[in-house]
């Protein structure tokens, strides 16, 4: 009976996961605080399941760049969107917001918490799509690796965002990430995520060598950027910092395919 139960709670918390941070169909169910006890551990899959769906992408479009290249653009941005109904960059919009307010730190924390998005929002989220856009552009048949290593880091960034969720401080005491990072078992969800971030890293060393350096090396700026900014500016981190370190990761990542031309 308890190996019945520990197998059902691992599947409640991955549907928890999949419900939290994607827009993938899931079976629903009301669910507690004793269903969050795993679910970090499941999000980085959501991000295996876009880095997938982009590589999946690719291979279909090989035949095309030549012809609709702009096509191949367009879907590539779009498919982490639609996958998590842009649930992390809510957090960036906020952030950027909170950021370029230059206002104390008790008035960036009410400024992430405001459901409204200002005109540095707006500006921010132009500037990541044309960046984003622009190093797409790079991409071409011959940039399968540069795409895998791509790919890999919507894992890697979230096994990140998942340890830093359970270790970093936190700016507040309520919300959801509170009780994220409250919820039970906490050591044995940062061990695992901690092997998943290993086993996503050597898995990107042997599938593409020298391009897995240059995307890991992106995500770690990224995350100590990320620590140093919000203790700094929040006092810690929140929900929408998360969001943010995700969003700021990914994109980061994309100069990789400078080293497939």
């Amino acid at each position: 009976m308890r190996i019945f139960r520990s197998v059902c709670q691992f599947f409640k918390s991955l549907t928890v996961a999949f419900s939290i941070y994607s827009k993938i169909p899931v079976p629903r169910f009301t669910w507690g605080s004793d269903d969050m006890k795993y679910h970090l551990i499941f999000f980085p899959w959501v991000g295996a399941v876009i880095g997938g769906a982009e590589w999946g992408w690719f291979k279909l479009c090989c035949g095309v760049f030549a012809s609709n290249h702009l096509f191949y653009i367009m879907i590539a941005l779009a498919l982490p969107l639609l996958i998590t109904g842009g649930f992390h960059l809510d957090g960036f919009l906020d952030t950027m917001d909170a950021l370029h307010s230059y206002g104390d730190r008790q008035k960036k924390l009410e400024i992430l918490k405001d459901p409204h998005i200002g005109a540095f929002a707006v500006i921010s989220f132009a500037l990541y799509l044309l960046l984003a856009g622009a190093f797409l552009s790079l991409v071409n048949e011959n940039s399968s690796c540069a795409v895998i290593a791509s790919s890999f880091s919507f894992f890697i960034s979230r096994c990140l965002s998942g340890i830093s969720v359970l270790t970093f401080p936190k700016a507040k005491t309520d919300g959801m990430l509170a009780a994220e990072s409250a919820s039970k078992k906490p050591l044995f969800v940062i061990v695992i995520l901690f092997i998943e971030l290993a086993a996503g890293a050597g898995l990107l060393f042997y599938l593409t060598g020298l391009y897995a350096v240059f995307t890991l090396s992106a995500i770690l700026i990224s995350f100590l950027y990320y620590y140093a900014m919000s203790r700094k500016n929040f006092g810690g981190i929140t929900g929408d910092l998360a969001g943010f370190f995700v969003c700021l990761s990914e994109l980061l990542s994309l100069p990789v395919f400078f080293f497939a031309r």
